[in-house]
Order: structure tokens, then C-alpha cells, then sequence
């Protein structure tokens, strides 16, 4: 367990920070020995701090100013790869996925995986890496069933929670410490795997492959448990290094093509500064590449096709290209009926694409389901937010009040989603009227959270009522 190992591939390294005016500022950089003389620490440049354009029929203007907005999106799209990496699925349910190893219980894994059966899913996987246990493969399936499943169960799968700025500076999710060190210990093992087969050989694909899928699942627990956010940055960056070698000694091989295609989407989005810094350590991007390696890589049939429709899906609504999403995540659906996640997605697209009326039908539909035991895991608080988001686009103020509040009969819900919700409902009741129940949500949230944006917010709105515009 003390061993330390690369987080970023190849003798580049570029360390920067943010100041609290939203400035990049390169604090060190270790370059290859014929760039020593290239002086970039301490320099600095200012980054565009707008909010990305919201995909909501709605506006909302929460703040007078966006605290980094570009920060939390370089940050948190890059740790998409991490999401999309650390599990694999396929174009029809699991039945054409390319297994490594190939055998019935990773297969019944990954089954359960993709409709959220978590605990039957670590159970598969568990006795695949015992029948294989020198496959970083293996090892690297039973890592994304362990982690995936603590993340769902503290609720740190919510897309929402990553909407606001917030989150950058909140608290660390509570992880249980068993699980904790078993995600550290699981880590560690594939790395030495990994790590042993590349010395016999550096040019094993395979090897490569599976170490970059390693670094980016190290990257999503370091950013979302541990909220290291640059060192979460470097084991991101070291995945895409170790991918784009393996597609040079195989450009077939489809896997690799996502974690290179979402970094490409990245860098071809941000600002200008943050490209020039990317640039000094040999990183570029393309949105159309990223974007056409993603579509590779979903067609592929590998461990990766459904996990690059997802990131797919995302950059798709980013783009507002609403209708190649939507059949993204409808096909997933199809796929995985089992599967909570997907269906709040398709019912979120929806209300982004401005088809509030069909989504507020899918969010109701949803909810029925899961009080009827359609899934096997459901976070059914998330499902009432997002239709208090489309009701709210509609100018339901009153049925968005209802569904915002109906968010806090889950005892178990995240507290930054109650008080979202607490503050949402509290601006929805101004809407409608009724400032009574207005004050007592907006008193909810300055109880919950003292001196927070949010319950800033919430004081401005006790003394002159929320207008909605």
C-alpha cells in the first residue's frame, strides 16, 4: 500500500492553481531536460469565469458572480473519463460486449452493473478476478462494482450535484472507511499488475489499456471522495497518455478511443488561457474529434460502448443537439430497463431539448414505476427534483413547489440536494403567492447551511420575495 505510481504518464508535469479571481496561475512545471529553459512558474492568466450555458428552458441567476464556473467544468467533464472508464457495457443490453476476461460471471456482472444490481454485480466479480487473479481486467471490474456502488448509495451519481460551484468547496462525501480502504487496496493491486507487465513488455496493448482505465477510476475517487481536484487532473491526464499510446500501437483498438475522444472534447471547448497552459505539456483537443472518437468508440462493441454513449449524450445536450442525445439515451434505456439512472436521464434531456410537457409525462411515469418496484435501486428524490425543474420551466409554480417538497420525505436524501430543493420550493411559493411557505423554506436552508452562497441567498429572499423572471 505505500508503493507510489505514475499518475501521468511521460516527464512533463505542469502544477497550477486558481486564486480567488478566477485566475490559472502556473506555480511549477517539470519539463523534459531540452525545455529547462522555458520560465513559467508564477505566471498567470485570466480565465473567462462565466457560467457554460445552462441546458434549461429556465434561467436562474443564483449569484451575482460565477465563483470559477470554467474551474468546475474543465474539472468535473474530465472526470467523465473516470466515470465512463471504470465500467463497459454494450450496444444491446451486454449480449455483443467484448469481455476480457470472457467469462459467465464478469458477463453476469456487468448485467447487473448496467441495471444497478450492485451487490450482485461485486458478488460476479468477485469470482471472476478469484478464477483470474493476475488480470488487471478482472481487478479493475471489481473496482468500478465497489466504487460504483458506494457512489450510488451516498448519492454522488447525481448529475445535478456537479451543476453549481459549490460543489468544488463542499465537504467530502462520507465513504465508508471499509469500503474506502478496499477501493485504495484494489488500486493499488491492478497498478501492480499493470505495472509487472509493462516491464516484461511496454508495448502491451492491453496492459497499457487497462492502466489507463485504473488512473481514470483513481481520478473519480480522488475528485468526488477526496475532492483533490488537481491530482485527480493528473491520473485523468495520465489515462489519456496511456490510451492515445495504445491507439498508436493499435488504432483499431476501439476501447481506447473514448478516454482520448472525451479529453479532445474537453480541450476544444475551454477558454484560451487554459488551452495555451494545456498546450506547454503537449495537450490539445478537438470538439469534432472528440466527438467523432466517441461515436467510434460507441459502435466498437468493447468494454466501452455504452459508457462513451453516456459521455456522448452529455457533450450532445452541451452542443443542444437534442435529438442525437435523446435517441443516445433511448437506446440505452431500451437496453437497460432495469436501470433507474438512464430513465432520469432521458427525462432530463427532454426538459433541456424544450420538450417540457413529454418530460414532465416521463418524470410522472418514472415515479409511478419505482413506487411500483420497476428497479432494483431508484433514487426517487431525484426524479421529483427534475420534475420540479420541468414544472418550473412550464410556470407550474405551485406543482413545482409540490414536487421540490416532496424531495425532503427521503431521509436518506444528499443535504446538498434537500437544500437545493429547500430553496427552489422557497422561490417557487414567491412565484405563486404564497409567502408564508415561501419564508419557512427559505428559513430551512439559513438553519441548515449559516453562511453559505445559498443561504445568502435565502436572507436576500426573507427580505424582498424571489421574482421570477
Amino acid at each position: 500500500m505505500g508503493r507510489n505510481y505514475p499518475e501521468a504518464g511521460g516527464s512533463t508535469e505542469l502544477w497550477v492553481r486558481w486564486t480567488q479571481n478566477c485566475e490559472l496561475r502556473v506555480v511549477s512545471c517539470e519539463l523534459p531536460q531540452h525545455d529547462a529553459g522555458l520560465a513559467l512558474a508564477g505566471s498567470a492568466h485570466q480565465v473567462n469565469c462565466a457560467k457554460t450555458t445552462a441546458m434549461r428552458p429556465y434561467r436562474r441567476a443564483h449569484t451575482a458572480h460565477s465563483n470559477c464556473g470554467t474551474t468546475l467544468y474543465v474539472v468535473l467533464v474530465l472526470l467523465v473519463t473516470s466515470v465512463a472508464a471504470a465500467a463497459g457495457s454494450a450496444p444491446a443490453g451486454i449480449s455483443n460486449l467484448k469481455f476480457r476476461p470472457n467469462d459467465a460471471n464478469t458477463r453476469s456482472g456487468f448485467e447487473h452493473l448496467y441495471n444497478l444490481e450492485y451487490d450482485q454485480a461485486v458478488k460476479e466479480f468477485e469470482l471472476a478476478l478469484k478464477a483470474h487473479p493476475d488480470d488487471p481486467f478482472a481487478t479493475n471490474h471489481l473496482l468500478s462494482g465497489v466504487l460504483f456502488r458506494e457512489l450510488y448509495r451516498i448519492g454522488a451519481l447525481d448529475t445535478e450535484l456537479y451543476s453549481k460551484n459549490s460543489f468544488l468547496t463542499s465537504k467530502q462525501f462520507p465513504i465508508d472507511p471499509k469500503v474506502q480502504e478496499q477501493i485504495k487496496g484494489l488500486i493499488n493491486r491492478a497498478f501492480q499488475l499493470e505495472e509487472a507487465r509493462l516491464k516484461a513488455n511496454p508495448s502491451d496493448a492491453d496492459a497499457l489499456y487497462a492502466r489507463g482505465v485504473t488512473r481514470a477510476t483513481r481520478s473519480l475517487y480522488i475528485g468526488l471522495v477526496e475532492k483533490a481536484w488537481f491530482s485527480a487532473l493528473r491520473n485523468a491526464v495520465g489515462a489519456r497518455r496511456d490510451h492515445e499510446r495504445v491507439l498508436e500501437l493499435d488504432p483499431s483498438y476501439s476501447d481506447a478511443k473514448m478516454v482520448v475522444g472525451i479529453h479532445n472534447y474537453v480541450l476544444g471547448s475551454i477558454n484560451f488561457a487554459i488551452k495555451v497552459a494545456a498546450s506547454v505539456v503537449g495537450l490539445s483537443g478537438s470538439k469534432s474529434k472528440g466527438i467523432e472518437y466517441l461515436y467510434a468508440a460507441g459502435r466498437g462493441g468493447g468494454e466501452t460502448s455504452v459508457d462513451s454513449k453516456i459521455a456522448l449524450s452529455l457533450f450532445l445536450r452541451r452542443e443542444q443537439r437534442y435529438a442525437e442525445a435523446l435517441k443516445l439515451v433511448g437506446g440505452l434505456e431500451a437496453d437497460f430497463p432495469r436501470n433507474f439512472l438512464f430513465r432520469l436521464e432521458n427525462a432530463n434531456l427532454m426538459n433541456a431539448a424544450g420538450r417540457g410537457p413529454e418530460a414532465i409525462a416521463a418524470f410522472r411515469k418514472l415515479l409511478d414505476d419505482s413506487k411500483a418496484g420497476m428497479f432494483a435501486e431508484s433514487r426517487m428524490e431525484m426524479a421529483y427534483y427534475g420534475l420540479g425543474e420541468t414544472l418550473r420551466g412550464q410556470h407550474d409554480f405551485r406543482g413545482a413547489a409540490e414536487a421540490y417538497d416532496a424531495v425532503q420525505q427521503y431521509p436518506a436524501v444528499d443535504p446538498d440536494l434537500r437544500q437545493r430543493a429547500n430553496l427552489a420550493a422557497g422561490e417557487m411559493y414567491d412565484a405563486a403567492h404564497n409567502r408564508e411557505q415561501a419564508v419557512q423554506r427559505y428559513q430551512a436552508v439559513i438553519a441548515a447551511e449559516g453562511k453559505s452562497e445559498r443561504a445568502e441567498l435565502a436572507k436576500k429572499y426573507i427580505k424582498q420575495p424571489y421574482r421570477n423572471e
